[in-house]
């Protein structure tokens, strides 16, 4: 059966994270997607070859690769007008353009809405920016780390007493682009019911205060932002992690603790606990937390996490628990394995390469890696006779005028 955005065509004039993968989700669910990049330089993206003080380059471009998968590679010299026209011949035939340069560059250079509108008034064209498309800072650039900065999550992360965390992974990137994916898709069933297209807009900082809808929420509703909490005296104790006698850390996430507890008090070998009027309530447990947790912590700290893992388990008391990962353990934890959040795919170069699946599943239209990610024009003559019906004569010319 086909898949979702089959027979969509998806123009890609993005670098680094943000745009890419929005471009890539549309290609995982079946849109074919040309990434239009600048003739000998390419996305930036291309040159990382290091991570956390580590060389990278032995293996395959995990960032590039990331972001950049299910599509093709056409390089233009976009300063040139002959580069320009190849983008303007395929934004008539394109359902989607993706873009997340600084405010003011397409439209300079002419490949701004207006302009992609006036060749192609059905067209879904999506901008990327830090801070959303009006007010006063509206042009500013910006990358992850400024996202994370001003959307506040970096004071969301941690313990109270600690300064501004950052976070790793690219998360305002990655967050960025979820919701402009979002804001394609939508607006591609709008055309499909309403015949029009449309411009779509997403941002860091816009995502990261949709991300935090809950905590935004609470300041917005009740006036107080939602406190960061010390682990070490959590107002409920079920709801907190505790570390194993190996190192290994368990979660608990037991919002209705005073059904919990008795059985948990138990389990840690302190039955006596669920009788004692200092813990035999919610309120009670909270107004003694620091003893609280303390105890759940004397009690962990006996027996290993796959121990305890296999003593919940095997108990009916139907407790709320789970393991605390790392990245490292991610590859192979087996609900990750089961339900394809990482795959296997067949790489060119590489052989066999782990992937991060996708994360949602379609029953009856799937979407799939069908790509690695392009080498830098990989597919520039395949575009302009295949997409675009152009012949060689015409392509020869482009290439004596170093366009591509």
């Amino acid at each position: 059966m086909a898949q979702p955005l089959e027979g969509m065509l998806v123009l890609d004039w993005t670098i680094w994270q943000q745009g890419p993968v929005c471009s890539a989700m549309l290609g995982d669910m079946g849109a074919e997607v040309i990434k239009i990049e600048q003739k000998d330089t390419g996305d930036p993206g291309r040159w990382i070859v290091a991570a956390g003080g580590k060389d990278t380059s032995d293996a395959p471009n995990w960032y590039f690769e990331a972001n950049n998968r299910n599509k093709r590679s056409i390089a233009l010299d976009l300063k040139k007008p002959e580069g320009l026209e190849v983008v303007h011949e395929l934004a008539k035939k394109a359902d989607v353009f993706v873009q997340n340069f600084r405010k003011g560059v397409a439209d300079r250079i002419g490949v701004g809405y207006a302009a992609l509108r006036e060749l192609n008034p059905r067209i879904v064209y999506a901008s990327a920016t830090g801070y959303g498309p009006d007010g006063p800072d509206s042009g500013e650039p910006s990358f992850d780390y400024l996202g994370l900065a001003r959307s506040g999550i970096m004071n969301a992360a941690g313990e109270p007493d600690m300064p501004p965390q950052g976070i790793s992974g690219g998360i305002a990137d990655q967050m960025g682009a979820i919701m402009m994916a979002y804001g394609v898709m939508t607006a591609l069933v709008a055309r499909e019911r309403h015949g029009v297209g449309q411009e779509v807009q997403a941002s860091h900082l816009g995502s990261m205060a949709f991300l935090q809808g809950l905590s935004l929420s609470m300041r917005l509703m009740a006036g107080v932002a939602m406190p960061r909490t010390f682990r070490s005296h959590a107002f409920n104790p079920l709801w907190n992690h505790y570390k194993c006698a190996d190192g290994q850390w368990i979660a608990l996430a037991m919002l209705q603790a005073d059904r919990y507890w008795a059985d948990l008090a138990r389990l840690i070998g302190r039955p006596e606990l669920a009788d004692d009027p200092r813990f035999s309530t919610m309120v009670a447990r909270a107004q003694i937390a620091d003893e609280c947790t303390a105890v759940l912590d004397e009690g962990f700290a006996k027996k290993t996490r796959d121990e305890w893992m296999k003593l919940f388990r095997e108990d009916d008391s139907d407790l709320i628990y789970t393991v605390v990962n790392t990245v490292d353990d991610l590859p192979d934890d087996p609900q990750v394995t089961a339900n394809d959040y990482v795959v296997p795919v067949d790489h060119p170069t590489h052989g066999e390469t782990k992937m991060v699946g996708i994360p949602i599943g379609l029953s009856e239209t799937p979407g799939d890696i069908r790509r690695v990610a392009p080498e830098l024009g990989q597919h520039t003559e395949e575009v302009l006779i295949e997409t675009l019906g152009w012949g060689w004569d015409r392509i020869a010319e482009l290439q004596e005028k170093e366009v591509i």
